[in-house]
């Protein structure tokens, strides 16, 4: 049996029951350890577990995922993941894959940034098409995901935006020259994020566009979801650019326009931190406007 296990967000202790047990009884245990992280290293899990953890990286699991399903059809085999099992296409490739060996499958399931993003208040039916916001390069800066967010908006959906993770990433020069020299890791923040998207608005006015976003829009930044240390802040598109939420990983939504009350009366208990530029002389919680634009008050 091939095992699919889902950690949860937070560190060792939010990996289900049903998950250890599959666990502790597994052959060989893979980490996934690219599309997520926790916020303990793989020590921390392998001492909670009592198992050893094979790391597997992106090219594993995307031209080697034979050798992870190596004698599965004859024992159990469990791949970890970060958050939920199918929060990532990569893991729905590796159960066709299994299916197609004749190997038997089963998936454990755990909280994802999909369902958790709902702490911050805003309410999860009503967030639209989720979106990926990718480091920019001097000659690679895409804009295509703003269509979505774009289109969202329109319908009063809120856009999540799971931002770019950079892990056993190659240089050009050294993919060129056929060199295993990787780049050290790369997480991408809510500012960094926030100033990519400032950029995008400011594109589409130079050609004469009207951006379905603007400096004034509402929007949530959340960092290290489901671990002691959690951070949210709510606060204009400007607001986000300045503010600091710590260490990786982080995650921005980007408001619908209107907001519910109750969205409205929750989103007042995260303001911008004080030690943000963007937000100093503001004295108490923020109230948001519940009508179309979503607007700091």
């Amino acid at each position: 049996m091939l095992y699919l296990i889902g950690l949860g967000l937070g560190d060792a202790k939010d990996i289900t029951v049903k998950g250890l047990e599959v666990v502790r009884r597994c052959s060989r245990v893979y980490l996934e350890a690219y599309t997520s992280v926790l916020t303990v290293g793989k020590e921390a899990l392998e001492e909670f577990y009592g198992r050893e953890l094979i790391l597997a990286d992106r090219e594993d699991v995307e031209q080697r995922a034979d050798d992870i399903l190596k004698d599965a059809d004859s024992t159990d085999i469990a791949f970890l993941v970060v958050g939920d099992p199918f929060g990532a296409t990569t893991h729905s490739d590796l159960v066709l894959r299994a299916v197609k060996l004749g190997i038997p499958y089963q998936v454990v399931h755990n909280a994802s940034i999909m369902n958790a993003v709902g702490c911050c208040g805003l309410q999860l039916y009503r967030f639209g098409e989720t979106v990926s916001i990718v480091f920019w390069t001097d000659t690679w800066r895409p804009e295509s995901f703003f269509d979505k967010v774009k289109k969202n908006r329109q319908n009063g959906m809120h856009t999540l935006c799971l931002l770019d993770i950079k892990v056993k990433e190659q240089s050009l020069e050294n993919l060129i020259k056929g060199r295993k020299v990787y780049e050290p890791p790369r997480y991408m923040t809510v500012s960094q994020a926030a100033r990519q998207l400032l950029e995008v608005v400011e594109n589409q006015r130079a050609r004469g566009e009207e951006p379905a976003v603007t400096e004034d829009t509402l929007c949530v930044g959340l960092a290290r979801v489901g671990a002691e240390d959690q951070r949210i802040a709510a606060g204009t598109l400007l607001q986000m650019c300045t503010v600091d939420l710590g260490g990786p990983l982080h995650s921005l939504v980007i408001t619908g326009g209107s907001l519910h009350p109750l969205e409205a009366e929750m989103l007042s208990l995260f303001p911008v931190p004080e030690a943000s530029p963007a937000s100093r002389g503001t004295d108490g919680p923020r109230r948001y406007r519940t009508g179309a634009g979503g607007e700091v008050e």
